[in-house]
């Protein structure tokens, strides 16, 4: 493959829809090759505003405010990093003949758990834990005794847990229904989904293009509210329950196509494996990857999109913890103590414009054994302030 330089005639030309922390890493890795990048989000300043080349500022639902971006810039790549976007820009691009990453479709099934869920469990026959879908409170109240308590309400359409909950009692129904409400994306229609009493859950970053598939070590991770807090690699499991795991991440993201990294989600209850998620884009546990390979998620992703070889070096095993603010501020301010900058361990600030409870804003990333890495990542985190 032939490269370029960025700001020239003939330069290669990489958009990111969503400009958040994972497309922050994206647009670096993106810029070291020389692509020319633009950041597109619904506010300013986003964190990966600040490394792009250029960057718009667009309602992202928005049809024609998207693909008039689109065609002013006249990418050769469109990645889209969230979900709360507007798809049929994405398929009215790509009949135009613009690149989709991994493909319009592909992001359609994806940023909807209706769509993913269906297509893995009827289409693809994939295990996954029982669920059904609901549109109203009532449907809500009898999804729930159907399907068994304690069981896990989201919205369709979310990301980070927004609007996630899961309810123990049929005393927390009504409080799962409002709290629904808070999704980033669509909140008109939920899935209810049993609860897997698993042993562990994991990411498995599957990395396509037309001509191989490859894994990385598999992640750990520790959520609260359908949010990572901490995630680890690689997670000791069975090697037979990760060949499995492998064999249904390699089933689903052929059964999507198109190339690009995938984070393949999974519930592990012994022997047996169950699909949950999946997002066509770097994943936040995934940011773990950022001190245990050679080639973080971020560089496997923008390799795959150029169509370059997949071959990276896992330097050992390391753990990953988010920092949430604790505060509401227009100029965020962080104290991050000396003691997380050594050998083996660094902090990386987003650089998101504003903070709010709960708002992920850095992260700690530890390379170490599983358990002391962890216990270093957590004891970071717990030690900033801001």
């Amino acid at each position: 493959m032939h490269f370029t330089t960025p700001l020239k005639s003939n330069s290669i030309k990489m958009m990111l829809l969503g400009s958040g922390e994972l497309g922050k890493e994206v647009i670096i890795e993106a810029q070291r090759l020389g692509i020319e990048t633009i950041a597109v989000d619904a506010y300013p300043h986003a964190p990966a505003h600040l490394v792009a080349n250029r960057s718009h500022v667009v309602n992202m639902k928005d049809k024609a405010a998207l693909l008039e971006v689109i065609r002013r810039e006249k990418p050769d790549f469109i990645l889209p990093e969230i979900e709360a976007l507007n798809i049929d820009a994405l398929f009215e691009a790509e009949a135009e003949g613009f690149c989709v990453i991994p493909n319009a479709n592909a992001v359609k099934l994806t940023m909807n758990r209706k769509h993913i869920r269906e297509f893995a469990a009827k289409e693809l026959g994939l295990k996954t834990s029982a669920y059904r879908f609901v549109k109203d409170y009532e449907s809500l109240k009898a999804a729930v005794k159907e399907v068994g308590i304690p069981c896990v309400v989201k919205p369709v359409m979310s990301s980070s847990g927004h609007g996630q909950s899961t309810v123990r009692n049929v005393t927390e129904v009504a409080k799962a229904w409002e709290h629904a409400k808070e999704a980033r994306g669509d909140a008109s229609e939920l899935i209810v989904e049993a609860f897997v009493p698993f042993d562990y859950e994991i990411t498995l970053l599957t990395v396509r293009t037309e001509t191989e598939t490859v894994f990385c070590e598999p992640i750990g991770h520790f959520q609260e509210d359908g949010d990572y807090v901490l995630s680890w690699q690689p997670m000791k499991m069975p090697a037979s329950v990760l060949e499995k795991a492998k064999v249904m991440a390699k089933a689903v993201t052929d059964g999507l196509g198109g190339r690009g990294l995938f984070g393949v989600e999974f519930f592990i209850k012994g022997e047996e494996v169950y699909f949950s998620e999946l997002s066509p884009r770097p994943h936040d546990t995934g940011m773990v990857t950022l001190i245990t390979q050679s080639q973080s998620e971020f560089a496997l992703h923008v390799r795959a999109v150029l169509g370059l070889p997949l071959d990276f070096t896992f330097y050992g095993p390391g753990a990953s913890g988010a920092f949430k603010s604790s505060e509401e501020s227009t100029v965020p301010v962080f104290d991050i103590p000396a003691s997380a900058f050594t050998k083996n361990s660094f902090v990386r600030v987003f650089g998101k414009p504003v903070s709010h409870v709960g708002r992920r804003m850095a992260v700690a990333l530890v390379l170490d054994e599983v358990e002391n890495a962890k216990k270093q990542a957590k004891k970071i985190i717990d030690a900033m302030r801001g």
